[in-house]
């Protein structure tokens, strides 16, 4: 189990050992036609990239310790917000995602998730560096399999992804059991003051990073496996009703634990898994792309995973052809999108890259 969990110290500690692979000023030529450049260097361990749409030519850059950093022609510019004095850190723990309100431009509103001192998952909710309320609070029985994704939705809420409490294996069951808040994909309307979270998905690992598709809001999501399976889970915007994933009784398509899967909603299997047997240790979650710069990647969901920084794509929808891509980012933290749905990543070393054609 010990090597199954995303964003380990262990893991920052063996990219300092492998600089060679990640000095380079781009990551190796893709025969597809792109690639991913490096566009950034100097943050401190960024676990997530992104940006409202109102805002072209800038990007917020989440570091794990607990800052926002603004990043603008390849420079840091500046911070949205300071919480380090609020936030555990590291290993799972820490500051993990932003989210912009769909109404930015207009009310300035953010949110952020992460785990406070005692270990515990907040989100709250800021204008600039002013607290203004807290959206949902989850109490956190292990320091591992936080979740700590946020993402709002075609729907205009804000999703939350949160794992199944940590340990190993899921020893008191919180993924498959609808009256707890692990192990679930949570949705907040907060817009209505006092609204409480919906679980729209469960037997979620840890997910920790999912993202709905611009251009069709479907929804694609990264699961940490176990020991055996890494997975990427899809739904379309227009799903049938509640989803759920799977875990604890089964890790990707094989089955981990002899129970019975919860009966609520329907189950569903992932549709892409790639197996752990070398450098792989955790799924990143990605996008698909929408942009406009790398006209051979239009349409398609790119994914990753964090210690070999070996990344896969399929076209959109539910996946036929998974290929391999002819690239690595190892350190590989998230992918993240721009105003215009450019395709970044952002790597435990400190950099920000972004996919370009070449």
């Amino acid at each position: 189990m010990a090597r199954r969990v995303l964003l380990l110290a262990a893991v920052a500690v063996a990219l300092a050992g492998c600089g060679s692979q990640t000095s380079t000023q781009e990551a190796p030529s893709a025969a597809a036609g792109y690639r991913f450049v490096q566009v950034a260097s100097g943050l401190n361990s960024p676990v997530h990239v992104t940006a409202p749409k109102s805002e072209p030519g800038r990007l917020y850059v989440v570091e794990q310790a607990g800052r926002i950093r603004i990043v603008q022609n390849g420079r840091i510019t500046g911070t949205l917000l300071d919480i380090r004095s609020q936030v555990s850190c590291c290993g799972e723990q820490g500051l993990l995602s932003v989210a912009f309100h769909p109404r930015y431009a207009q009310n300035k509103k953010y949110y952020v998730n992460y785990t406070d001192r005692s270990g515990d998952t907040r989100v709250v909710e800021y204008r600039g560096t002013r607290r203004l309320r807290q959206v949902l609070f989850v109490d956190q029985p292990y320091s591992n399999h936080n979740g700590g994704q946020l993402a709002f939705g075609p729907d205009g809420r804000l999703y939350v992804g949160m794992g199944d409490g940590g340990s190993g294996g899921d020893p008191e069951n919180r993924a498959q059991n609808l009256g707890s808040r692990l192990g679930k994909l949570l949705a907040i309307n907060v817009d209505r003051r006092g609204a409480g979270p919906q679980i729209v998905g469960y037997g979620l690992r840890n997910p920790w990073r999912f993202s709905f598709d611009r251009k069709t809001g479907n929804l694609y999501i990264g699961d940490v496996g176990q020991n055996s399976w890494e997975e990427v889970d899809f739904t379309p915007r227009r799903s049938p009703g509640l989803e759920n994933y799977g875990w604890d009784v089964y890790e990707g398509r094989s089955r981990y634990d002899g129970k019975q899967p919860n009966s609520r909603g329907r189950l569903v299997f992932p549709v892409a898994v790639y197996s752990l047997g070398g450098d792989e240790c955790a799924v990143s979650g990605g996008f698909v792309y929408r942009g406009s710069a790398v006209p051979a990647a239009k349409g398609r969901y790119f994914y990753g995973d964090n210690c070999s920084g070996k990344m896969w794509s399929f076209p959109a929808g539910r996946a036929r052809s998974v290929r391999t891509e002819n690239f690595t980012l190892p350190g590989l933290s998230s992918f993240g999108e721009d105003a215009g749905g450019e395709l970044y990543a952002v790597t435990l070393n400190g950099r920000l890259w972004r996919l370009s054609a070449g």
